[in-house]
């Protein structure tokens, strides 16, 4: 018996990865460029050769190919993020840093139409998606040190934290969605960073 084409699982647990991964940068391609709207799910499917069957297989609608879309956006945010922090002298400022980066990731041409734009308007809320979850939970760690070390107040860790990163992300989305975004970004990471150093302890 054979055991290559479609009657080896292993074979299609393969193809449909393959498939996925298609789909996936097909409609972050499309997302980019047309917006989630106007985005054709006939055509993101004929330009990597599959059906809208396989479309609705995958990720059950085009608001499922936006969410797996975003999360590896936010995947590759998140590295990005930890870039930055790691580069930081010491924690505190490796916190700051990574709330400037993200709110600069806002003139990033697939973040600003994809994640800030789109993604709030057609998956609400992005403080509740998995990615800024897990933010969160990163952030409330940092502060906890943070707070131990008396560096900042002695402050509930995940109040102070839901704060911190919902100016970050209110930051990257006003930045998003300005006019000018270029003269928008100075202002919000001035503004943030001066709401964020109202953390510290005194000295």
């Amino acid at each position: 018996m054979s055991t290559g084409g479609s009657n080896n699982p292993a074979s299609r647990v393969a193809s449909a990865a393959t498939n996925r991964r298609r789909l996936i940068s097909a409609a972050r391609a499309a997302f980019a460029r047309q917006g989630y709207a106007s985005a054709s799910m006939d055509e993101m499917t004929a330009a990597v050769g599959l059906t809208r069957g396989a479309l609705y297989h995958g990720f059950g609608s085009k608001q499922g190919l936006l969410a797996a879309v975003i999360a590896e956006l936010d995947a590759e945010m998140a590295g990005r993020l930890a870039d930055a922090r790691r580069a930081a002298p010491d924690p505190w400022s490796g916190l700051l840093a990574e709330g400037v980066a993200y709110v600069r990731m806002a003139l990033d041409p697939e973040i600003q139409r994809i994640m800030l734009l789109d993604g709030p308007a057609v998956l609400g809320d992005p403080s509740t998606w998995p990615g800024e979850q897990a933010c969160l939970e990163q952030t409330i760690s940092t502060l906890a040190r943070l707070r131990d070390d008396r560096v900042i107040k002695p402050l509930d860790v995940e109040a102070a934290a839901r704060l911190f990163n919902g100016a970050a992300l209110t930051a990257a989305l006003w930045v998003a969605a300005a006019d000018d975004p270029l003269t928008a970004l100075p202002k919000a990471i001035e503004a943030f960073c001066a709401l964020a150093e109202g953390l510290l302890a005194e000295r």
